[in-house]
């Protein structure tokens, strides 16, 4: 797998297509909270009441889509900051990548670079 991931982005630009931030937001975690609240300049509570909202499953989420963060040449406001979640997506290059599957599938249904990964893979498999 990584080195169909790597193969992939090499030729892939994400600033071409950004659909992931356009259309799924990621995880925060308490760390991503901090680290970009600091960024920012805000108190991490202040980042959370104004960006955050806590999902059913009891995680940080964004309030919406497209991410707020996402700026009209599709790069990054807080790109060196962004969340782990936003770092690692499509998450094509884990060790374990076999037990993400379910996420897998929702990442390719967004994410090119992810779907064609998967293709190849299905195509070494046959």
């Amino acid at each position: 797998m990584q080195d169909l991931h790597d193969e992939e982005f090499e030729k892939t630009n994400c600033l071409n297509c950004a659909n992931c931030c356009k259309t799924t937001g990621p995880l925060f975690t308490e760390k991503d909270i901090i680290r970009i609240s600091k960024f920012l300049k805000m108190k991490p509570q202040v980042f959370i009441d104004t960006y955050l909202q806590i999902d059913e499953d009891k995680d940080y989420v964004l309030q919406q889509v497209p991410c707020t963060f996402l700026l009209p040449d599709n790069t990054c406001l807080i790109y060196e900051q962004r969340p782990k979640a936003c770092a690692e997506f499509p998450h094509t290059n884990r060790k374990k990548f076999h037990q993400i599957t379910n996420l897998t599938q929702k990442n390719v249904a967004i994410c090119p670079a992810a779907y064609n990964i998967v293709e190849k893979m299905q195509e070494k498999i046959k």
